[in-house]
């Protein structure tokens, strides 16, 4: 059987293909590298430049491989770019989702494992961590169209033999600790990429949005997951669909939270250097607090991460820049 990987060529996508060659696992990769790397990619894993709602395409992917799972990365996924181009989100992470699904159902892949947010949530009600259960109330186009795609994967696996797991995440970061995968889209906005961008002189400061938040620095407050843990969580939840599990949805993240703050002087502290900071104004579509509530990933999935640690996270992500900055040197 083979796994088929969209969006392989990006961030989380590359970790989870060695992930899955790393298990002896056959992988397709399915990428149009907009913001993936063809460089960023195993070796091993064979690969089709495409979209993923290129219907031809996915036929003769299928045609080609024994797939069996779909692991589902695919998609744009910068909240204030949802705010301010909407349709473009709602056209790459619902309506080409549909397009996957629809191919997957003609072709009769059983099991799929998307790749969902905890932008479906909105701000938390309370300062608690959120589970599965909690009222979905997206905030911006990102969020809603990962809540739609969501929803037409609940339906169409009620309809046809599909069983699915969706992993809401919370905050990515981090890169392999081998070396081998990080964070490389240039412009980025996760906050750990900037800020190691920042201490490495890459870019001439850090924006620091809003500090009139009602947490005690004022900054928001994320769970910050390191990516090879996430990519664990993929892993178990194939393992599971495999195995006749049914369809599950699950949050992913480590059930505690940083600031914006925190992350800031975590970076300094382990660069040794001092990060110029500019404080602006509050961005549209960011919630306060977010923590996961991550028990069904746990105890359903088995998930036992191992990277729980901010100052691990950060130091592979400044390992993962300083190797891009000898390789951008070249």
């Amino acid at each position: 059987m083979a796994v088929l990987v969209t969006g392989g060529a990006g961030y989380i996508g590359s970790h989870m293909v060695w992930s899955l060659l790393d298990e002896g696992e056959d992988v397709v990769v399915l990428d149009r590298l907009s913001t993936g790397f063809r460089w960023a990619l195993a070796p091993e894993a064979k690969f089709y430049e495409g979209d993923i709602a290129d219907r031809g395409l996915l036929a003769r992917i299928f045609e080609a491989h024994a797939v069996d799972a779909i692991i589902h990365f695919a998609g744009s996924v910068v909240v204030p770019d949802s705010v301010s181009d909407p349709l473009t989100y709602y056209n790459n992470n619902t309506v080409k989702s549909h397009a996957l699904i629809a191919a997957a159902v003609e072709a009769g892949v059983p099991h799929m494992v998307f790749s969902s947010t905890a932008a479906v949530y909105g701000t938390p009600q309370q300062a608690a961590p959120v589970a599965e259960d909690a009222a979905l109330k997206p905030e911006s186009p990102y969020g809603a169209s990962k809540l739609m795609t969501e929803i037409m994967l609940r339906d169409t696996a009620a309809a046809h033999p599909l069983t699915y797991t969706t992993l809401r995440y919370f905050n990515v970061a981090g890169a392999d600790p081998r070396g081998r995968a990080g964070q490389s889209t240039a412009g980025a906005t996760h906050l750990i990429k900037v800020a190691c961008e920042t201490a490495l002189g890459r870019r001439s400061k850090l924006q620091i949005y809003g500090t009139d938040y009602p947490t005690p620095d004022g900054t928001c407050i994320r769970d910050y997951i390191h990516v090879s843990d996430l990519a664990d969580a993929h892993l178990k939840a194939l393992q599971r669909l495999r195995a006749g599990g049914s369809s599950l949805t699950a949050n992913c993240g480590y059930g505690r939270g940083f600031s914006v703050l925190d992350v800031v002087d975590c970076v300094a502290r382990l660069s040794g250097r001092d990060l110029p900071v500019e404080t602006v104004a509050r961005r549209p579509g960011d919630a306060t607090f977010v923590v996961a509530d991550a028990s069904i990933a746990r105890h359903e999935l088995g998930w036992q991460p191992v990277h729980d640690d901010l100052d691990f996270i950060v130091r592979s992500a400044l390992d993962w820049e300083e190797h891009l900055g000898k390789r951008n040197d070249r």
